[in-house]
């Protein structure tokens, strides 16, 4: 005889990221290669956004997905540094929270 054990799934707390002060979130519309991307953000514009050196290696992006954006100091309408991506429970978490009504 066997015995399986259920375990009921309980939501797991989320650990997400808020924009703050300049930060602006994005979602991605075009890969330009060279480690660039075009970035619809939150703000109205749309960024040519870089990936860091810093965060190069953790950071994977396609098509469509939403981002957190730091803009320049120089150029902070028309350039931007990509932070991080968000996964499916964090863009579920930031929806629930009213942050990507600009969708």
């Amino acid at each position: 005889m066997r015995v399986v054990s259920i375990r009921i799934m309980e939501e797991e707390p989320v650990r997400v990221r808020t924009p703050k002060g300049r930060q602006v979130l994005g979602v991605i519309e075009e890969r330009l290669g060279n480690r660039r991307s075009k970035v619809r953000c939150s703000d109205g514009y749309v960024r040519i956004c870089r990936i860091p050196g810093r965060v190069r290696q953790r950071i994977w992006t396609k098509e469509g997905d939403i981002v957190l954006i730091e803009p320049w100091t120089v150029q902070e309408n028309e350039r931007g540094d990509l932070l991080m991506t968000y996964s499916k429970p964090q863009i579920e978490w930031l929806e629930k929270r009213g942050y990507l009504k600009w969708l």
